[in-house]
C-alpha cells in the first residue's frame, strides 16, 4: 500500500515519463477519467434518406456540448471545466486545482441547412441525424473550338 496526501497517490509524478511513452502508467485525466484517450469516438451509419451519426462524449452535460455548422462543415466541440477547492476548518486553502479541457472534431457534409438536421444527447451519446444531399449533375461535356 503506498502513502497518499489528499487521495492522490504521492508517486504519480515519479513514474510519469511526460511523453506518454509508456501507457502502462498512464494515470486518469482529472477531466475525462481513464476513458480520456476513447473521447469522441464517432460512427457514421448511412440509411435509404440519412446519414446518422453518434458520437461518445461520456461525462458530458448536454449544455457543455456545442454543435455548428458553417460553410459545410459541422463542427462538434465539447468543454468541461473542474474546480476543486478544499479547506480546512478554519478557510484555510489545502489545495485548489482548476482544470480545463475542450475537444472538437468537423466533418465536411456539404450543402446542408442547420433545420434539417437533428441533435439528440441522451446517454454520453450525441445521436445526430442529417439528410442525404442530391448530387448535383455536372454539365455535359460539350466541344470547345480551338483558335
Amino acid at each position: 500500500m503506498l502513502p497518499s496526501i489528499f487521495g492522490e497517490n504521492l508517486f504519480d509524478d515519479f513514474f510519469n515519463d511526460g511523453f506518454g511513452l509508456m501507457t502502462a502508467w498512464d494515470k486518469a485525466n482529472p477531466l475525462y477519467g481513464h476513458r480520456g484517450k476513447n473521447l469522441m469516438k464517432t460512427d457514421v451509419r448511412e440509411t435509404e434518406d440519412t446519414y446518422e451519426v453518434d458520437i461518445d462524449l461520456p461525462g458530458f452535460k448536454k449544455d457543455e456540448i456545442k454543435v455548428d455548422l458553417k460553410d459545410g462543415y459541422l463542427t462538434i466541440s465539447a468543454e468541461k471545466n473542474l474546480n476543486r477547492d478544499e479547506k480546512d476548518q478554519k478557510g484555510n486553502y489545502i489545495r485548489q486545482e482548476r482544470c480545463t479541457g475542450a475537444c472538437s472534431r468537423s466533418f465536411y457534409v456539404g450543402d446542408i441547412r442547420p433545420e434539417h438536421i437533428t441533435a439528440k444527447y441522451e446517454d454520453g451519446i450525441l445521436q445526430l441525424s442529417m439528410p442525404k444531399v442530391e448530387k448535383k449533375e455536372l454539365p455535359s461535356g460539350s466541344s470547345i473550338a480551338i483558335n
